[in-house]
């Protein structure tokens, strides 16, 4: 289970974060990173298209999601709201390779949202 404190809730907050954060792309997923100044902990929310597959299907990719982003809860980049979109191949990857690429796809994010605040 997602902490509430760990939860981005707000349409403006997904909003937000998509179009003015940094984006990294994987073969399973998409994530969104966008620092916010002033704020201490970060906010997690999550995409699952029906692209992805049926209700059950979503809810499982969805679930499996949480998951990661709840065991490596300590990496997320403090002041930071971060999205995850799924894409339709997440459905057919294991769990290790999902957690792989959200890994790596979470750290270039987070680079090129501290490119994006260094830049003048």
């Amino acid at each position: 289970m997602l902490p509430p404190a760990l939860r981005m809730r707000s349409a403006d907050e997904f909003a937000g974060t998509i179009r003015a954060g940094a984006r990294a792309g994987r073969s399973t997923l998409v994530v969104h990173c966008r620092l916010v100044p002033g704020r201490e902990a970060a906010k997690v929310g999550f995409v699952v298209a029906r692209s992805v597959g049926g209700a059950v299907t979503r809810n499982r990719v969805r679930r499996r999601l949480r998951g990661m982003v709840v065991d490596h809860r300590d990496s997320l980049p403090h002041g930071a709201d971060v999205v995850v979109r799924a894409l339709p191949s997440s459905v057919a990857a294991g769990f290790a390779d999902l957690e792989r690429e959200y890994r790596s796809a979470l750290d270039a994010a987070y680079r090129r949202a501290l490119a994006r605040v260094a830049q003048p």
